[in-house]
C-alpha cells in the first residue's frame, strides 16, 4: 500500500498529529502536499538519484517532503536539528544535496551552512523572506497532480559523526514502483500485527533512521502515527491513553526514565491498548526489561540491527524470558562471530559481530568505512562485540570501541553500566576508561543521580560497593562522578567522547 491509496479510499483519515501542538496532516493533505513538493522538486530539474535535505524539527512537513522524495527517485537526507552550521555544511556537499527545507527556528544554521554550497535551493516551512522563500507559498502554484514515472526512492542518513565526520547510508535505489512493500512492513506485520488499525506512537527526532522509517511503514498500512515533538517520560504514557496507541517503538533510555517516575504516576494511565511495542538502538539491562514485561505484559519486543541495515536480529518477550539478555535470532542476513583475523568462531565464543548475506547498503564517499566495516568473506558488522549461544541466539557484550584495556585486561562498560542504571537513585549512568599511571587505563563511572542531593562521597561509595558486589573488580568502577545529565543523542546512545575528552582533553579521541 501507499499513502497515495489510503488519500483515495480514506481521504479525512488522520495520517499523522504531533502532540502537543496539535498539528496533522489527513491521508488527502499529505497526498496532495507530497505531489506539490514533487512537481516543485522536478521544476528544479531534480531527477532519479538525486538527493533533497532536510533541517527539520519533529513537524507535518517532514512527511510531506520526505513522500515527495519517495515518490520520484530522490534521497531524502534527514540531518540532525542538534548540528552547527559548519556541520550541516558538511553534510550538504557531502550528500550533493540540491534542496534544503528548514524549520523556522534553524533557519540561521540553515542559511549559514548553505551558503557555501552552489546550485543549493533553500526552503523554510516558516514564514518566507525574499532570500529564503515559504515553502507554503510556493505550493500555491503547483498542481496535485500525481507526477508521471514515480518511482521509489529511499531515505540517506548519515552517522552520527562522534569518530570524524560523520558519514552517509546510501543503499542503492530499488527501481520499484512507489506502492512497494518494503522490509519494515514485512516486519510490521510479521513481527508486531501491524495493519489500517495500528496508531503509533514516535517519541524520537525523525532525522534517525528507525522513527522515520517506522512512521513511513505506518503510513504505508494506512494507519495513524502520533509524533512526539519532544520527549517526556510522563508525555509519553498520557499519549499512548488519550490517542489509544496500540504499538510504539522505544530505546532502553525511554524505559529507564519511565520507570524511575513516581508508582502514582506510573499506575495513573490506561495503557490497555498496546499490542506490541519494540525497542532497539542500544542494549537493554536486564532488571529494566524484566520490569517493563511485568508492568506492560509480554507484549515488548526487541530487535538488533542498525541504520546501515546489513542484517537484522529479533526477539519476542517469550523469548527473551527463557533467554534473558539476547537480541534474538537473525531475521535478516547469517549471524557470525569472529575473531580479531575475521575468522568465525564457534557457539559461546565471544567476537565481533558480524552478518552474511544481508542487503549491501554502502558508505557515500567514504570506501575506508566500507572496508572497516567488512572483512575477507564480505561480511559487515556494526561494530559491536558478541556471542551466539548453541540455539543461534545472539548476546551483545558492547561496542567494541567502547571497550577499557585496563592492566592489559579488556573491560567492557556496558555490564558495569545495566548494574549501576538499575540502582533506584540512579537517572542514568555511563562507563569509561581514564589515564592512569598504573593501569593505563582505569574504570571510572559518570552518574547522574535521580536527585542532585545524593551527588555526595557517600552515596559515591554505596555505588561503588553495590556494583562490587554484582561484578568482578576488575570490571567494577574505581571511582565516580557526578552530572546533572548525561550527554545522549535522542536515540538514546550514549555521547561517550564528550566524558572521555574531560579526561584525556590531549588525545584524539574516537565515540564508539
Amino acid at each position: 500500500m501507499h499513502p497515495s491509496i489510503h488519500a483515495a479510499q480514506r481521504p479525512k483519515a488522520v495520517a499523522v498529529v504531533f502532540e502537543p501542538s496539535g498539528a496533522s496532516l489527513t491521508y488527502r493533505d499529505l497526498d496532495e502536499s507530497s505531489c506539490k513538493i514533487a512537481h516543485l522538486l522536478r521544476s528544479l530539474g531534480l531527477g532519479v538519484g538525486d538527493s533533497v535535505a532536510l533541517l527539520l524539527e519533529n513537524e507535518p512537513a517532514y512527511f510531506s517532503i520526505a513522500w515527495a522524495a519517495q515518490r520520484i527517485g530522490l534521497y531524502y537526507v534527514g540531518i540532525s536539528s542538534k548540528l552547527t552550521s559548519a556541520e550541516v555544511a558538511y553534510i550538504l556537499k557531502d550528500s550533493q544535496a540540491k534542496a534544503l527545507f528548514v524549520s523556522p527556528t534553524l533557519l540561521e544554521i540553515g542559511r549559514t551552512a548553505a551558503a557555501g554550497t552552489a546550485g543549493l535551493s533553500l526552503f523554510t516551512t516558516g514564514e518566507g523572506t525574499a532570500e529564503v522563500p515559504a515553502l507554503t507559498d510556493l505550493l500555491a502554484s503547483f498542481p496535485s497532480s500525481r507526477p508521471e514515472d514515480e518511482v521509489s526512492g529511499s531515505d540517506m542518513l548519515y552517522s552520527s559523526g562522534t569518530t570524524g565526520r560523520p558519514k552517509g547510508v546510501k543503499p542503492p535505489l530499488s527501481g520499484v514502483p512507489i506502492d512497494a512493500p518494503s522490509r519494515q512492513t514485512d516486519f510490521g506485520t510479521r513481527l508486531y500485527g501491524m495493519d489500517v488499525r495500528t496508531v503509533y506512537l514516535s517519541p524520537a527526532p525523525l532525522y534517525h533512521a528507525a522513527p522515520l522509517r517506522w512512521c513511513m511503514a505506518i503510513m504505508k498500512f494506512g494507519g495513524r502515527v502520533v509524533v512526539m515533538e519532544k520527549f517526556s517520560a510522563e508525555e509519553a504514557l498520557r499519549l499512548i491513553e488519550k490517542h489509544r496507541v496500540t504499538h510504539a517503538q522505544w530505546v532502553p533510555t525511554h524505559f529507564v526514565r519511565m520507570l524511575k517516575l513516581p508508582k502514582e504516576v506510573l499506575s495513573a494511565y490506561d495503557l490497555s491498548s498496546l499490542r506490541a511495542v519494540f525497542h532497539a538502538a542500544a542494549p537493554c539491562p536486564i532488571p529494566v526489561k524484566e520490569q517493563m514485561i511485568e508492568w506492560w505484559g509480554p507484549i515488548i519486543h526487541e530487535y538488533y540491527s542498525g541504520t546501515e541495515a546489513f542484517g537484522t536480529t529479533t526477539i519476542s518477550a517469550e523469548e527473551w524470558l527463557q533467554r534473558k539478555g539476547s537480541v534474538g535470532r537473525a531475521a535478516i542476513g547469517q549471524v557470525k562471530i569472529c575473531d580479531e583475523n575475521g575468522e568465525p568462531v564457534g557457539p559461546r565464543t565471544e567476537g565481533v559481530v558480524y552478518f552474511a548475506d544481508g542487503p549491501q547498503s554502502t558508505y557515500h564517499n567514504a570506501p575506508e568505512k566500507d572496508a572497516e566495516a567488512s572483512n575477507k568473506y564480505g561480511w559487515k558488522t556494526f561494530g559491536d562485540v558478541g556471542w551466539l549461544d548453541d540455539d543461534g541466539y545472539l548476546y551483545l557484550t558492547d561496542r567494541r570501541s567502547f571497550m577499557i584495556v585496563s592492566g592489559g585486561v579488556n573491560v567492557y562498560p556496558q555490564e558495569a553500566e545495566n548494574i549501576l542504571v538499575a540502582h533506584p537513585k540512579v537517572a542514568d549512568a555511563a562507563v569509561i576508561g581514564v589515564p592512569s599511571e598504573d593501569l593505563g587505563e582505569e574504570v571510572k563511572a559518570v552518574i547522574q543521580p535521580v536527585d542532585w542531593a545524593d551527588a555526595n562521597p557517600d552515596f559515591a561509595g554505596e555505588l561503588l560497593n553495590y556494583v562490587r558486589q554484582r561484578l568482578s573488580h576488575v570490571k567494577a568502577p574505581r571511582s565516580i562522578e557526578f552530572l546533572p545529565e548525561l550527554p545522549r543523542y535522542p536515540t538514546g546512545k550514549l555521547h561517550k567522547r564528550l566524558l572521555r575528552e574531560r579526561y584525556w582533553p590531549a588525545r584524539n579521541l574516537s565515540d564508539k
